[in-house]
């Protein structure tokens, strides 16, 4: 354990919001402790390339210890925090251990949220962590090793049904990999089935996908989805969830494969806190991102809630990694409350991939669709990825994929026999 300190600041979180603040006090004179659950940095926006076996986990993730190594004052924990004493300035692990802080940087993300219908998670995983992702990943392949051992059509039907429920860039990422995968990577590759058939489906309550996009790209962007087949729905709300499938009302989509990209909610770790929050659990920061009452304690990324001129700041890279940046300097330089400058996030647009070659994005008036835009998703993400390693890795997959079509982290660990139905001894 660390000696408590003056200068002491603890960051919960190792995703990017807490990556950044820790990066911008690695040379300063703070000591600094990083807790995570997990001993990694995951590269979130990739995610859904390892849940489409386009990707190996290793490819988007970087062991924390390495990245801060070389630098003397940080020190990486692995931990579940549970607890928050503002009144002593403490933090309380899982296992009973405390921690004491000067400054305290709370960093930890979003999970997905089923908007009270949490039974649902057993049929439709959300995507948020490298587990999350493997999950999806078995899933899908091992539903189209089920069908080829297959007689009946209509149990087959079922396994060949892909149902990706939320229209944001996430769920079109999504759905547009597995038609990839349905339609190009798996042509050939059994002899009872046609992967080809299959149908997926992308299912959002608003009037379009890609509603924080414009309108002009979230058009485009269906109509990119459509030539790959995937069918779009929208203005509908999935009513239920079950082992067989959804139901949209009275309308129900049988289906085997269900994955939610549909909303999201924090820890309830921040209800320590005692600060008001909004519907999604995030905390309603104050300008300089500190909790009312505490200038020492600062909420940033995913779980903060800041309000701006067209609404709270959306829970994306970029908004944390600008958070982190302001937080990490007024830390560092010891800026007392009254002398911080408001935060500003400065937008520098957004891109979403759609398929190999297809993708959309907006940069201010600027719209960018097809090749040149997935061209400068693929060099942004490369761009912000963390080591020479994976930036390298994960290119060379993606150029071999550009032109084979072929995804290489195939791999099932799952025995089929779990997900054959039972015959009945007493049939022939």
């Amino acid at each position: 354990m660390i000696d408590n300190q003056k200068n002491k600041v603890i960051v919960i979180g190792g995703g990017f919001g807490g990556l950044n603040v820790v990066s911008t006090l690695r040379k300063s004179s703070k000591d600094v402790l990083l807790i995570d659950k997990k001993n990694h940095h995951l590269f979130q926006p990739l995610l859904y390339q390892v849940a489409s076996a386009a990707l190996s986990p290793a490819d988007i993730a970087t062991s924390l210890r390495e990245i801060f190594r070389s630098c003397k004052n940080v020190t990486v924990m692995m931990g579940d925090v549970v607890h928050i004493d503002k009144s002593k300035k403490e933090i309380t692990l899982k296992d009973g251990a405390k921690e004491s802080y000067d400054y305290l940087v709370i960093g930890i993300g979003a999970r997905h949220s089923y908007f009270g219908k949490d039974e649902w998670e057993q049929f439709a995983p959300g995507l948020k962590t490298l587990r999350d992702a493997l999950t999806i990943r078995e899933k899908v392949l091992l539903s189209f090793e089920t069908a080829e051992r297959l007689d009946d059509p209509m149990e087959i039907e079922k396994y060949l049904n892909f149902v990706v429920i939320g229209g944001g860039p996430t769920g079109v990422e999504m759905a547009g990999a597995i038609a990839e995968i349905a339609h190009k990577t798996l042509f050939k590759n059994f002899r009872k089935i046609h992967p080809e058939n299959s149908k997926i489906y992308l299912i959002e309550g608003a009037d379009r996908v890609l509603p924080p996009f414009p309108n002009s790209l979230s058009k485009r962007a269906k109509k990119d989805l459509e030539k790959m087949g995937v069918e779009v729905i929208t203005n509908k709300i999935v009513t239920n969830v079950t082992a067989e499938g959804i139901e949209i009302g009275e309308e129900k989509i049988q289906a085997k494969n269900i994955i939610w990209a549909a909303g999201n909610q924090v820890s309830p770790l921040l209800e320590d806190l005692q600060v008001e929050r909004d519907r999604q659990g995030r905390v309603i920061v104050e300008k300089d991102l500190s909790i009312p009452g505490n200038p020492e304690i600062f909420v940033i990324g995913d779980a903060a809630h800041l309000k701006s001129k067209k609404g709270p700041l959306p829970g994306i890279a970029p908004v944390a990694i600008q958070m982190a940046g302001y937080v990490g300097k007024v830390i560092k330089k010891d800026i007392p409350k009254e002398k911080r400058k408001p935060f500003r996030y400065f937008d520098k647009g957004s891109l979403a991939t759609i398929g190999t070659g297809k993708a959309v994005g907006f940069m201010g008036k600027l719209r960018l669709t097809g090749l040149i835009a997935w061209l400068g998703w693929g060099l942004i993400h490369v761009a912000y990825l963390i080591g020479y390693r994976n930036r390298f890795t994960v290119m060379l997959n993606w150029v071999f994929h550009y032109v084979t079509g072929i995804r290489g982290a195939r791999l099932v660990y799952k025995s089929i026999d779990e997900e054959l139905p039972k015959k009945d001894p007493s049939s022939k």
